[in-house]
């Protein structure tokens, strides 16, 4: 289970990290809004940990920005502003829960573990399908219009993400982390490389594409076309 942490206070990040690291979780920990933004907006995480009072940006914008990027990632706020008017204001924002500082490690775990069971709650779908691709994850099987697709290993895994998060622009950073488990090299082509592979077993000899370049982006997987 990946966390994030975006905490501004030296001693109550490292904290955290030590306390959630311990318990088994792999935790990534920032200081400041804008880097936690942009983790939160580039890579998977299973639980955002956000402080409400950032010295740059405030967490409360943060978790609107990625609501309204259709992202549910389920988050936790940590704040010492306790009033009711407050915590009010977190949850309609879109944070999925509230703990008011100073907390007992215990509490922050049980929390955590709270988010994370209810998170899970709902099974993964089994069977994908955009316009006439079908991606049978128990089976490993592929097909497009009923011909048969033969994928190796990494191909299946990177078209499950993409099918996945239809119609999301995901940065070559992310899918470097979730298909290849390492970190993105911007002198490294190997996921421009595997696209292109990709691309040419699901869209070529169609006339609808399916894979799509977003310049300066990403990519994504949807059944309209591009607008890059």
């Amino acid at each position: 289970m990946r966390l994030l942490i975006v905490e501004d206070e030296q001693k109550t990040g490292d904290y955290l990290k030590q306390g959630l690291s311990e318990a088994g979780f792999q935790v990534s920990l920032v200081r400041n809004g804008l880097d936690g933004h942009h983790l939160a907006m580039t890579e998977d995480f299973d639980l955002i940990m956000l402080d409400v009072m950032l010295p740059d940006v405030s967490g409360l914008r943060i978790v609107q920005a990625l609501r309204e990027n259709h992202n549910h990632t389920p988050v936790l706020f940590l704040s010492a502003r306790d009033s009711v008017d407050d915590r009010v204001k977190g949850l309609e924002l879109g944070a999925d829960d509230y703990l008011i500082k100073p907390f007992a490690f215990s509490e922050v775990l049980a929390r955590v573990r709270t988010l994370l069971r209810r998170g899970q709650a709902a099974p993964q779908s089994e069977l994908l399908q955009v316009a006439d691709l079908q991606l049978d994850i128990a089976k490993r099987k592929a097909s497009r219009s009923g011909a048969k697709i033969a994928l190796s290993n990494q191909e299946f895994s990177l078209l499950e993400l993409l099918m996945r998060r239809r119609g999301e622009v995901l940065p070559r950073s992310l899918i470097a982390s979730q298909v290849w488990d390492m970190n993105f090299d911007s002198d490294t082509n190997v996921i421009d490389v595997a696209i292109r592979r990709l691309r040419g077993k699901i869209d070529d000899g169609f006339a609808a594409k399916l894979i799509h370049t977003v310049r300066g982006m990403g990519y994504k997987l949807d059944d309209e076309q591009s607008d890059a």
